[in-house]
């Protein structure tokens, strides 16, 4: 198979995350982590936008809220708040906060979120000051409209990739700090994840050899695309077997997550970093085509 990778434009985040692809406005959200930021591709006009969140310096997913083009769940620290964007400006506003996690845990910040099929969001925690390997303090949390915040698993290290697949009834959970994809039977509607098991493992025979895996996103024939910090390649699995499919190599070593998106949903979107000093083009947002697979739309928070 040949599939193409081509940078955006003005695509550069130092730490970019959380690629949801918006259907509606067929615009690419992200952000840059750790300036605080928010950025978006729109598809049409090949153009990216990027706002900084007053007040903020930290920034770990933007996810578009239902019925309000203009508000956004993004995660500041360990804040979850609606950010008010009109997508073109260069600064936004926080309007409010919906919630706090760990608020006596000053070196944890929020990581990766999503929502699963039903609008409910899915955001998890880690350590970002000291060792996130040794410390394991993060948590995975879920919040539904109307409903309180409740812990979905504890003893985290990492928490990143997210990805559920409705016609399985499963949810796929990556805990960076424990090489692994674990799959959960999943209760849609319940919100219930049970029964973790490991489906795909990246550990290698010395600990200088792991590859890190980051974040995540499926296909509609129910592979998950499994991003690798450090590895500078994607691997297409099936979970089923837990036999990789494909090997999709990036120029630049730290992939963060992943996303489909595009007109057909059949472009695989990719976020990178430029940490510890990572040469050019690391921190560009690529997008992969070729890959004969389609993906789902983001889901906005209810």
């Amino acid at each position: 198979m040949s599939y193409k990778v081509e940078p955006l434009p003005d695509s550069y985040a130092g730490l970019g995350e959380g690629p949801h692809w918006d259907e509606a406005g067929q615009s690419l959200y992200f952000v840059d982590l750790e300036a605080g930021s928010l950025l978006r591709y729109d598809y049409k006009q090949n153009k990216t936008y990027r706002t900084q969140i007053e007040g903020e310096t930290l920034a770990g997913f933007v996810l578009p809220v239902e019925g309000n083009a203009q508000e956004f769940a993004v995660g500041c620290g360990r804040r979850v708040v609606i950010v008010n964007w009109d997508g073109v400006s260069p600064s936004a506003k926080v309007v409010r906060t919906l919630f706090e996690v760990q608020s006596e845990l000053k070196a944890n910040r929020l990581n990766d979120a999503k929502t699963d099929p039903r609008g409910r969001l899915f955001a998890g925690t880690m350590r970002y000051i000291g060792d996130e390997f040794e410390h394991r303090h993060g948590e995975l949390y879920k919040w539904e409209a109307g409903g309180s915040v409740s812990v979905v698993k504890s003893d985290v290290g990492i928490s990143n990739g997210l990805a559920w697949d409705e016609k399985a009834k499963k949810f796929y959970y990556i805990d960076t700090t424990d090489y692994e994809v674990k799959s959960y039977d999943y209760n849609f509607d319940t919100g219930v994840a049970s029964n973790p098991k490991v489906i795909y493992n990246l550990r290698k025979t010395s600990p200088k050899d792991h590859i890190l895996p980051d974040g995540m996103t499926i296909d509609t024939e129910g592979n998950i695309y499994v991003a690798t910090f450090n590895g500078a390649t994607i691997y297409k699995v099936n979970p089923s077997t837990g036999k990789v499919l494909l090997e999709i190599k990036l120029p630049t070593k730290q992939i963060t997550p992943v996303a489909f998106g595009g007109p057909n949903l059949d472009i695989l979107y990719v976020t990178t970093a430029a940490k510890f000093n990572q040469p050019a083009p690391a921190g560009t947002t690529y997008k992969v085509t070729g890959l004969n697979a389609k993906g789902y739309p983001g889901v906005s928070l209810k």
